[in-house]
């Protein structure tokens, strides 16, 4: 795969370039938006892993630019902005993952693996009678179309990035809410009540798997 990097923070872009060579792809770096639009217009790339805030404007912008693209471009955002309404944003503009700086290098390599599966497949993920649109964020359960809070799709599409296996709650408020530990409230349990009210007949498909987390099942 060929990889762009575009970060302007040179260790991380040198940390980064060498754990995808080791993963056995062919990878450049720009750092700095000139120097990204100039790579990109001279080479094909796979995948472009894009720092939001570059010194010379805003990463957001090469996102949006990047859309429609053909063949497909995966896109994976970094960050040091992890505020919900940002990943939203990020995503809205055409990112295809939001990952949030400082971060696990398995745990990015496992994203992106993720990403350009979707992207080689298409967006929209299909499990039964649930439907999600990646590109659009709109979700369709037995034909309905489903109002979800910004939380509740991501918790969902979480889920559906591994479908049958078990996501543990650890893992799901990191990647939904940014944090280490439950801030109180039961906050995971109490959007989850949502989530499975708003599936109705599809809520079985959200299991929870006793002492270790949820799944998303595929079949009953």
């Amino acid at each position: 795969m060929n990889v762009l990097v575009v970060e302007d923070d040179v260790a991380l872009a040198s940390l980064l370039e060498r754990v995808f060579a080791e993963e056995g792809h062919n990878v450049s770096v720009s750092t700095s938006l000139a120097k990204a639009d100039a790579a990109l217009a001279n080479s094909p790339f796979d995948l472009v892993v894009l720092d939001w805030m570059l010194p010379d404007g805003d990463g957001l912008a090469l996102c949006a630019r990047l859309q429609g693209r053909k063949p497909p471009l995966a896109v994976v955002m970094l960050t040091a902005r992890g505020e919900v309404q940002d990943r939203v944003t990020g995503l809205r503009v055409g990112a295809d993952d939001y990952i949030k700086k400082p971060f696990e290098i398995e745990e990015l390599l496992a994203r992106v693996e993720a990403v350009c599966r979707r992207v080689n497949q298409g967006w929209v993920s299909r499990f039964g009678s649930l439907e999600i649109d990646r590109r659009t964020q709109l979700v369709h359960a037995d034909g309905r179309r489903l109002s979800l809070t910004a939380r509740e799709y991501a918790l969902l599409v979480r889920l559906a990035d591994a479908p049958d296996e078990c996501v543990t709650r650890a893992q799901l408020l990191a990647d939904v809410w940014n944090v280490s530990f439950d801030p109180g409230s039961g906050v995971l349990d109490v959007h989850l009540s949502r989530l499975r009210e708003k599936l109705e007949g599809c809520s079985w498909m959200i299991e929870t798997v006793r002492g270790q987390g949820l799944k998303l099942r595929t079949a009953r």
